[in-house]
């Protein structure tokens, strides 16, 4: 069973194309009804993401057997809810959706230093969406994203053809480090370098912390990279609270320079409160923990 992240997301071009197709041609609302079927499927048919979010629930939020498998299929839902919403603000639809912005002061504190800032998040919500958010901070704000080559797909430029261009851009990580140049010259130019923390590849570098009650892997690059350049670092998270209304939540790092285990620490407390909040949108669909994998080696 492939129970790490394999540095890959999961869909085909064929289902997204369904998807916008009945957006664009009956609305959202059309979309979502879909939704229901195509839940459904991937609880039956995606083993390995539903056993794995099924360990969620019920190890993690101890639900109950038969809440945690209704659970399974409620956190696939919200999840295509999130990819729809995607598609519909980056097509034009941004005006259909409304939000709360809590810590906007902080992310605008940092802009003001002029000396950029690093924004770690996580695949929970659906931070995809926080660059058409943006536009209200104070200043201009640019915006950089660290990745992998990996995630260049076929599924990612079908959706750039009919979305609006990104208006952020693209670090892409490399073997030699070189990325840690652009990511120092996007900060000199007083940009928002944002990298998600909770994405391990196998033999990769990696810190290891508790997450709800289990000690869990983490990639060490963004930990260790944000804790040693001095600049302002923050954790922000944009979560699903309604049909067509998010919360962009930014909370400012308090670990000292170069204590990359504290801000890991730090990370860790904050991605489990926004769970307590919203239990359904951990998106992580893989053995997280490692703990199925130790299961069925013993």
């Amino acid at each position: 069973m492939a129970t790490e992240w394999q540095g890959k997301s999961r869909g085909t071009v064929l289902g997204y194309k369904i998807f916008v197709f009945s957006m664009k041609t009956f609305g959202i609302s059309s979309a979502y009804f879909i939704l229901y079927f195509v839940a459904f499927y991937f609880c039956l048919f995606s083993s390995d993401s539903t056993r794995a979010s099924y360990y969620y629930f019920r190890k993690k939020r101890n639900y109950s057997l038969l809440k945690s498998y209704i659970s399974v299929y409620k956190s696939y839902y919200v999840f295509g809810q999130t990819i729809i919403d995607k598609v519909a603000i980056s097509s034009g639809l941004r005006d259909k959706f409304t939000y709360d912005f809590d810590g906007v002061e902080l992310l605008n504190e940092a802009l003001n230093q002029k000396k950029g800032g690093i924004l770690i998040s996580a695949h929970v919500g659906n931070f995809e969406i926080a660059e058409h958010f943006f536009g209200d901070l104070e200043e201009s704000a640019s915006i950089s994203i660290l990745t992998t080559d990996a995630e260049h797909s076929a599924i990612k430029e079908y959706l750039e053809s009919i979305t609006e261009k990104p208006k952020v851009k693209l670090i892409l990580i490399q073997e030699d480090l070189s990325h840690i140049f652009e990511i120092n010259a996007a900060l000199a130019r007083n940009e928002l370098v944002v990298i998600t923390g909770d994405r391990y590849i196998k033999g990769s570098k990696h810190l290891t912390q508790d997450l709800l009650g289990e000690p869990a892997k983490f990639p060490a690059g963004p930990f260790m990279i944000a804790s040693r350049l001095k600049v302002p670092v923050l954790f922000v998270y944009v979560m699903k609270e309604s049909k067509k209304h998010y919360h962009l939540y930014t909370r400012k790092a308090q670990a000292k320079h170069r204590d990359a285990q504290a801000l890991l620490e730090e990370y860790t407390q904050s991605v489990s409160w926004m769970l307590s909040k919203y239990p359904l949108q951990w998106f992580n669909y893989f053995d997280f923990w490692n703990s199925l994998e130790e299961k069925d080696a013993k």
